[in-house]
């Protein structure tokens, strides 16, 4: 009986596949994923350059005007950041992380824009976070349910962040490629990527975690120790190099919690604080706002949790670790805010629908759910207005 759900094989995906030559790096699948990675950001970009248009009522002024569509909120903050660097004068940034900002300011180097070269890093990262997530998950599954993973993360309501001047693309490929380089067994390349990955974003420290439990999983199969582990520990070197900035900046290195609470008015606290928030905008804001901040919100806060427990009965533990630590530091807040995108780096989730979509009604559904609020919030995005 042939199930597309269990494990590949050996021969599908080799523990430690034979060597090849460096143009055939990419395998056949991987150039399926590098050409829908293409197809959907080309279609993205004349997408929300109609959408603007049609609901700003303008034209885009020319090829910089055009770039401006894409640099919308924390975007334009990280440009601002790559051009200006952390000083003393601007002690609010420094709860910004910096790998993404030094990326963007090394290609614009070369590129001479900042938005071009935020894009292009963006977009180099979006290859490699698909290409190692439909690696990762042949690792055990079948190859058209690793294909279908990779498809629900590309569609995702909030993927449009993957292809425009955010850091959520560079922080998918840094910390799927440290789960895979565990899964491979690569230690060092592990806590490398993961240390950069919590340069990237405050969620990298979820990888602690995640790692560990993978570390676990390995010796529960093996019954052996294994020195290598101890590279989990370089991980936080990421989070030393922020707090450094910190304190470089303000002269304290925790100085970004005062920060975050002054820009947003956070403050650490029990996930049902944060529901309750919540629900309260859905039943008193206006319209637009009960709907984004308020019934969307709620929506991904809910697929988040369910997603959390069904990775336990379904997946690997070490995925389930990763979407139950990102959901839990995400919702312990009082203000739950950005929670659609904060998602989006959940990767595992993607398995599950992948998984779930073996029944042709259940592809169709969360396909055509997936792409109508893609177009949705893409529209409200490029129109200037709050979308996560």
């Amino acid at each position: 009986m042939n199930d597309e759900n269990a494990p590949a094989t050996a021969e599908a995906e080799p523990a430690n596949p034979p060597s090849k030559p460096w143009w055939r790096f990419l395998q056949r699948e991987d150039w399926i994923v590098v050409g829908w990675v293409l197809a959907i950001s080309g279609l993205f970009f004349v997408f929300g350059t109609k959408a603007y248009q049609i609901l700003a009522n303008k034209w885009t002024v020319g090829f910089h005007g055009w770039l401006e569509l894409w640099s919308r909120w924390d975007g334009d903050q990280y440009l601002r950041l790559a051009k200006l660097g952390y000083t003393n004068d601007s002690v609010w940034k420094a709860w910004l992380y910096p790998l993404y900002p030094w990326c963007i300011r090394f290609v614009a180097w070369i590129a001479g824009n900042y938005v071009v070269s935020g894009l292009i890093v963006s977009g180099a990262a979006l290859f490699f976070a698909a290409v190692l997530l439909r690696r990762l998950v042949s690792i055990d599954f079948a190859p058209e349910v690793a294909l279908r993973s990779v498809w629900f993360l590309l569609i995702f309501p909030t993927a449009y962040f993957l292809h425009v001047c955010y850091t959520e693309s560079l922080f998918l490929a840094l910390v799927i490629g440290s789960v895979f380089a565990a899964r491979r067994e690569r230690w060092w390349l592990a806590g490398l990527l993961g240390a950069l990955s919590w340069m990237t974003r405050a969620n990298g420290i979820i990888l602690l975690p995640t790692l560990a439990v993978e570390a676990a999983c390995q010796f529960w199969a093996t019954r052996r120790w294994s020195w290598r582990w101890l590279w989990i520990g370089v991980v936080p070197a990421g989070f030393a190099v922020y707090l450094l900035i910190n304190w470089k900046v303000s002269g304290a290195p925790f100085a970004f919690l005062a920060s975050r609470n002054a820009l947003f008015s956070v403050r650490p606290s029990w996930p049902w604080v944060g529901l309750r928030s919540t629900i309260g905008v859905i039943q008193h804001w206006k319209p637009t706002d009960s709907e984004i901040i308020g019934t969307q919100e709620f929506s991904f806060i809910i697929l988040g949790f369910i997603c959390a427990v069904a990775s336990w009965v379904k997946l690997r533990p070490t995925y389930a670790m990763w979407i139950s630590g990102n959901w839990l530091l995400v919702t312990g807040a009082s203000w739950l805010i950005s929670m659609p995108r904060y998602t989006l780096v959940m990767f595992p989730i993607f398995i599950l629908f992948a998984l779930l979509a073996n029944s042709r009604f259940w592809y169709a559904l969360i396909t055509m759910w997936s792409l109508l609020f893609f177009a949705l919030f893409a529209s409200l995005f490029v129109w200037g207005h709050w979308a996560f």
